[in-house]
């Protein structure tokens, strides 16, 4: 917008100022500003001008009216005009200094703003270079650490360049390099951590059986520790391994499995943490989870052998396999409690789950040329170890209890063979002979191994003495005593089907007994030696105790308290059967060597003497029976040597009697009937003095038959009340055959009063060899 006051005007007013001034060399610094405005500078001469001329003008005026005043005012204006024609040369040449001054002054300030660009280029590309050099000294960085394993480190760092410097050189081409290399980098550090896992997931491995071992011999550490407890308390002895009460009895004994400087055991989970870290800051957690499961799975079958050798003396295999399979588990376990959401427990459990399947595979499929009990209860006591080993950690051992059935099945069979071979031996090797004893030691041994109870008292007892048994009894108590024993070493440790080793036992106790034992002993009583049948049957009555002592035994030692039910064996009633077995051949034996002496009889039933002297085969009849029953039979019980007395003599009585019914004697004469009346008495007395009274009702019969035959009046036989009286033992029908016989015999006595006829005399001979008479 322009001035409202003309620039002339401004100029004029200047200087008429300048010419006012009272020091003259004032005007210059007046003049100065003037001059260097540049609306002045085609206007200033020309104001000088117009100013020189009003000037004089004016002096003219003023001359007018005063001359002299004029004249001197002229003089001043010539004086002044010199002055301002002075001036106006200075000014010129001030105007043409100031000229070259603006002039080099434009040339400096274009030279300045030319450098100040050029420095701010410089300045520019400084900071940029700069940038870009610290773009690439992080980079160069992040490699570095790469190197170092720094990788969180270095993934950060690339995280910084990438959302913070590589902005500030966006414009560069070096940016866009950098930052399509970023990707590749963070696959880069991943990958390095995977590697760095992958190593330890290999070092893992390898110390997965250390560390099953470790985890073992803690447990094995806590048996002995709650074994020692049980004996200071028998209280805890009721409670097994892992059990609450265990549990907190044990707490203040610390065991850190992963980390014990004890075991020389430090499982550091760094790497797992790192990797964890790194692949959630790239955002790849779920692909990082998905490789370390299929990681886990391809170590779990690393672990897993093709195949077993059980029949190491000590397990070496399958230790090995147990421990490998553990410390996997406990990893696993380790792993899910140390971390968030890597691992599943459903896939934890998928994986022992899968593992235990394959180690009850492979033992299963070598059981069968394991032989020995004694490495399969060692082959049991490592499965327990481990079951008990992992029941703590948290994990089920559901699966394995079939296995422990399959082991106890095997077990079982073992021991029944092997103590089956012991029976066996012991029965086919027995002398059956009473046992001798020899000295207090071994009397207090037998009889601590034995189910015995003696008829004496320990301190009436004199050396050497015999126990009724032979000595097949106490060693077959000592192998039954060691099958319990064996049978129950199986559940010592950890197995939870106790009534299947009851039953198990009971079973094969029972077979053991009645196929080995019983029936071996019933095998030998085909022996026609009454002295081996006599041992047998007192060998039987103490088996039969026995099992009645064991029957009690099982019920208590039974390993289920829920059954209530009494335990029966079979074998019990197999013995008391096999007793009467015995008892029968001991009776046939007797009764035949009975008969083979009755046999011996030579009776001439149409005798015309009678015999004042017993008979031969009399004589050897009672000496029998008394020579048995005083040594052969001297060991049985009373009763049974009465009862085997009882048949012996009802059986001598019906075989006397079967003489006299013969078909081959048709008759039989007074002095016959008088000569069987002597032996018949014989045997009476000989019977009395056995003082017995129940054993003379054998000899009852024989008795009322003989004094029939020698009866005079043979009618009281068919009088009813008679015979009842004198004759009620006596058969009707063998009588009446036995009164003819008699009648007959007599009227042919009667007629032939001394002598007989040679076939009536050798009858009983015919008797024996089968001869009839015609």
């Amino acid at each position: 917008m322009p001035s409202a006051v003309d620039t002339g005007d401004d100029l004029r007013i200047a200087i008429k100022q300048i010419s006012q001034s009272s020091v003259g060399s004032d005007y210059i610094d007046q003049l100065i500003p003037i001059m260097k405005d540049a609306r002045y500078s085609n206007q200033l001469q020309l104001a000088f001008d117009q100013f020189s001329n009003d000037r004089e003008a004016e002096i003219e005026r003023i001359c007018n009216a005063n001359h002299q005043d004029f004249v001197s005012s002229v003089d001043s204006m010539l004086r002044i005009r010199d002055q301002t024609v002075q001036m106006s040369g200075e000014i010129l040449q001030l105007n043409e200094s100031i000229q070259e001054s603006i002039e080099k002054l434009a040339t400096q300030k274009k030279a300045l703003v030319d450098s100040r660009g050029v420095r701010q280029n410089i300045n520019e590309a400084t900071q940029a270079l700069n940038a870009c050099l610290n773009v690439l000294r992080i980079a160069n960085q992040v490699q570095d650490m790469l190197r170092e394993k720094n990788y969180y480190a270095a993934l950060r760092a690339l995280d910084e360049l990438q959302t913070i410097h590589l902005k500030e050189i966006s414009r560069f081409k070096i940016a866009n390099l950098i930052e399509k290399s970023v990707p590749q980098t963070q696959e880069q550090i991943r990958e390095a951590v995977k590697t760095d896992l992958s190593t330890w997931l290999y070092r893992i491995r390898e110390s997965s059986q250390f560390l099953g071992e470790v985890s073992f011999y803690y447990t094995d550490e806590r048996r002995k520790r709650n074994a020692e407890r049980a004996e200071i308390d028998t209280r805890f002895g009721k409670f097994k391994l892992n059990s609450s009460i265990e549990l907190v009895a044990d707490e203040t004994d610390e065991f850190d499995i992963l980390n014990n400087e004890e075991a020389g055991n430090e499982t550091d989970f760094s790497p797992l943490f790192l990797a964890i870290h790194i692949n959630e800051t790239l955002g790849k957690s779920d692909q990082f989870k998905a490789e370390y499961a299929a990681d886990r799975r391809t170590q779990k079958d690393l672990i897993i052998p093709s195949k077993l050798n059980l029949l190491q003396d000590e397990c070496d295999d399958l230790s090995s396999l147990l421990e490998s399979i553990a410390g996997f588990a406990i990893i696993e376990k380790a792993t899910m409690a140390k971390t968030t959401n890597l691992r599943q427990q459903a896939d934890v459990d998928e994986l022992w789950d899968s593992m235990c399947q394959s180690a009850i595979k492979l033992v299963t499929d070598s059981l069968p040329t394991v032989e020995s009990d004694e490495l399969l209860l060692k082959i049991k006591g490592r499965i327990a170890l481990f079951m008990l080993t992992m029941e703590k950690i948290g994990y089920s051992v559901a699966a394995m209890n079939d296995l422990l059935l399959t082991l106890f099945s095997k077990y079982s069979e073992l021991l029944k063979q092997r103590f089956s071979d012991d029976f066996l031996e012991i029965v086919q090797t027995d002398d059956y002979m009473p046992m001798p004893i020899n000295s207090y030691e071994e009397y207090d041994k037998v009889v601590s191994v034995s189910w015995y109870t003696p008829d004496k008292s320990r301190e009436e007892l004199i050396f050497p003495c015999v126990l009724p048994f032979s000595q097949m009894y106490p060693l077959c108590c000592i192998d039954i005593r060691n099958f319990l024993n064996q049978i129950y070493l199986f559940s010592d440790d950890y197995f939870q089907k106790s009534t299947v080793i009851d039953e198990t036992l009971r079973t094969a106790l029972d077979d053991l007994l009645c196929q080995k034992v019983c029936q071996s002993l019933i095998d030998r009583l085909s022996s026609q030696y009454p002295g081996q049948i006599v041992q047998i049957l007192t060998n039987l009555e103490h088996f039969e105790t026995a099992c009645v002592e064991l029957q009690d035994l099982l019920f208590q030692a039974r390993s289920s308290p829920s059954s209530a039910s009494p335990i029966i064996l079979s074998a019990t009633e197999k013995f008391k059967n096999a007793k009467r077995q015995a008892s029968d051949r001991i009776f046939e034996l007797v009764n035949s060597k009975i008969d083979d002496l009755i046999e011996t009889a030579e009776y001439d039933w149409m005798a015309t003497k009678p015999a004042t002297e017993p008979s031969e085969y009399m004589l050897e009849l009672t000496r029998y029976l008394s020579n048995i029953m005083s040594s052969v039979l001297l060991a049985l019980p009373t009763d049974v040597k009465e009862f085997i007395y009882f048949d012996a003599l009802s059986h001598a009585s019906t075989a006397i009697l079967a003489l006299t019914l013969d078909e081959s004697v048709k008759r039989i004469t007074p002095p016959a009937v008088a000569s069987l009346a002597v032996d018949t008495s014989y045997l009476v007395s000989f019977v009395e003095s056995l003082g017995n009274p129940i054993l003379m009702e054998n000899l009852d019969e024989l008795t009322q038959t003989v004094t029939l035959m020698g009866t005079d009046d043979s009618l009281e036989f068919y009088d009813i009340s008679q015979r009842n009286k004198k004759y009620g033992k006596v058969d009707q029908l063998k009588g009446a055959i036995l009164l003819e016989k008699c009648q007959e015999g007599a009227q042919v006595a009667a007629q032939s009063p001394t002598k007989s006829a040679p076939s009536e005399r050798f009858g009983t001979l015919g008797s024996r060899f089968g001869l009839g008479r015609n």
